[in-house]
């Protein structure tokens, strides 16, 4: 279910046709599945922007492609340096979203798509940098029990890191429903529904890049 927050936002126009989308929604809402069957179906229009991140690797991910893997020495010289769009501390790791990634995706001809958190949407938008104006979309659970459910389900966590992630999506999806800071609010409830959803929205706000919705452009 899509619930709009925002005036509908019209097809990009020439000059802002490589505006970001931004997924945002908290941990456990599937946004990282909805978002990597995005670039699995439109990898030749969609390119995802990895992030750092201090957080140790969890099995099967890979350096360079779902997050750069980096020492909170590392990231704190990188936060000094200016080179982070936005970066935050979640769930007690440090995150962070370089330019030069957002850069990388753009000079391909490519939408830049970045998975970031609620602390990052608010420094991006009070930054207010002209040469970014995102595109926000939040992911959100059918209800916190649901949530609560998933994050217990992936048994990868012990009780406290779960009970911190809990906490912290409350806090989460209040923003997300009530702050009026994303154009579109999609309702993960049925993975197939939210995913039809979310490539509607893209095809619609990127349709100068995306091709006609006929299964073209597909990897």
């Amino acid at each position: 279910m899509s619930t709009t927050e925002a005036a509908p936002a019209a097809a990009d126009s020439t000059a802002a046709v490589l505006r970001p989308l931004v997924c945002c929604g908290p941990s456990g809402v599937g946004k990282g599945t909805l978002i990597t069957r995005l670039l699995e179906e439109c990898g030749d229009w969609v390119g995802f922007s990895v992030s750092h991140t201090t957080r140790n690797p969890r099995p099967g991910e890979v350096h360079g492609k779902h997050y750069y893997f980096v020492t909170t020495q590392e990231m704190e010289k990188d936060i000094a340096s200016g080179i982070f769009i936005e970066h935050a501390k979640v769930h007690g790791n440090m995150y962070g979203t370089s330019l030069l990634e957002v850069e990388r995706i753009q000079k391909s001809g490519r939408v830049c798509v970045l998975d970031i958190d609620t602390q990052g949407v608010r420094l991006i938008r009070e930054k207010e940098n002209p040469a970014l104006a995102p595109r926000y979309i939040f992911i959100a659970p059918p209800s916190l029990p649901v949530l609560e459910a998933r994050l217990r389900g992936r048994g990868t966590e012990a009780e406290e890191a779960v009970q911190l992630r809990i906490k912290n999506a409350k806090d989460e999806v209040r923003y997300g429903l009530e702050s009026g800071s994303f154009d579109e609010i999609i309702v993960n409830e049925d993975v197939e529904t939210a995913y039809a959803e979310l490539l509607q929205l893209a095809r619609t706000w990127y349709s100068r890049n995306a091709p006609a919705a006929n299964g073209a452009g597909h990897n």
